[in-house]
């Protein structure tokens, strides 16, 4: 185990290295840069702030003092915001998109797994089916679609709930919805077809020819197994849904890191793109890594040598 470990370690290190590498050379290969505006600066002041900025080293040398900057846990200054740093945004905007993302993985976990359970239970009678047509338009239509849809009828027609911000508990109920929509359809299909195949196995029979009750062959035996792929889909969407929606957040106007990472993103600001794309690849990548390490918990059967 200690071993797999340390390997995993090395290998999400190494991956680490070339999305920061990747990163790195794309948004030096996009034209322009961080000073470039439609009303263009005096030569000699964007001079000074190329110096300033150490954008005339050779790349090799930016490269490498970025890296340097990751390893002491700075993701540099930003470009367009004076006395501003990628951590400073981080630090911001990152406990509001994981609050309101861990309020969407409580909503999706709570909803998903029991109606992929009873679909699958109520296989081919008409709960199953409405479960189905439900998780269908939940996986088919886009989330900002559903986000516009929502804010027309509850907010602006009903008047239920406000139409930005996080003012109150009704404001986290359409953005939780439109952010969680897509996944909880998704893993309820997933714990359907799962557990449908779980219950297929040669165990799961002979547990219903020793006399056991239906509850207790689901829950003591066929639910764990049934469980693993939608663990492998929570992973990321955990990483997901905690480093922020681009699009829910600046369609509700929520103050996380979708709405810096946008903006920068307009703004051409480069350190902020960077440093919040590295934010996320570590979390993304170390989520990956409990949900195999949680694998172990859920199934006593695999072992990692």
């Amino acid at each position: 185990m200690t071993k797999y470990i340390l390997k995993r370690i090395l290998m999400m290190i190494v991956t680490l290295f070339f999305i920061i590498l990747i990163t790195f050379v794309l948004m030096h290969s996009v034209p322009g840069g961080p000073f470039t505006q439609e009303r263009e600066l005096p030569e000699q002041v964007e001079a000074a702030l190329n110096e300033k900025y150490h954008l005339k080293d050779p790349l090799y040398k930016q490269f490498f003092d970025y890296i340097k900057g990751i390893i002491q846990f700075d993701l540099g200054p930003s470009f367009k915001y004076q006395g501003k740093t990628v951590n400073d945004f981080i630090e911001k905007g990152f406990p509001v998109s994981a609050k309101i993302g861990g309020i969407t993985i409580l909503f999706i976990l709570l909803a998903a797994i029991p109606l992929g359970i009873l679909a699958a239970i109520k296989n081919d009678q008409w709960q199953d089916m409405v479960v189905m047509t439900l998780a269908t338009i939940g996986v088919t239509i886009p989330s900002f679609v559903v986000a516009t849809v929502l804010m027309y009828v509850f907010s602006y027609s009903l008047k239920w709930t406000p139409t930005f911000g996080l003012d109150s508990w009704k404001s986290y109920i359409l953005p939780v919805i439109a952010l969680g929509g897509y996944s909880m359809a998704f893993i309820a299909r997933l714990m359907r077809s799962s557990l449908l195949e779980v219950m297929g196995q040669d165990y799961i029979r002979t547990a219903r020819a020793k006399g056991l009750s239906e509850n207790k062959i689901i829950t003591r035996h066929a639910l764990r197994n049934a469980l693993i792929p939608v663990i492998t889909i929570l992973g990321p969407t955990i990483a997901g849904l905690l480093t922020g929606s681009f699009v829910i957040e600046k369609i509700f106007a929520i103050p996380g890191m979708g709405v810096y990472f946008v903006d920068s993103v307009g703004q051409r600001d480069y350190t902020a793109i960077m440093g919040i794309t590295v934010f996320y690849a570590i979390f993304l990548i170390a989520m990956v890594f409990l949900v195999d390490i949680f694998y172990v918990l859920i199934d006593p059967r695999i072992k990692f040598e």
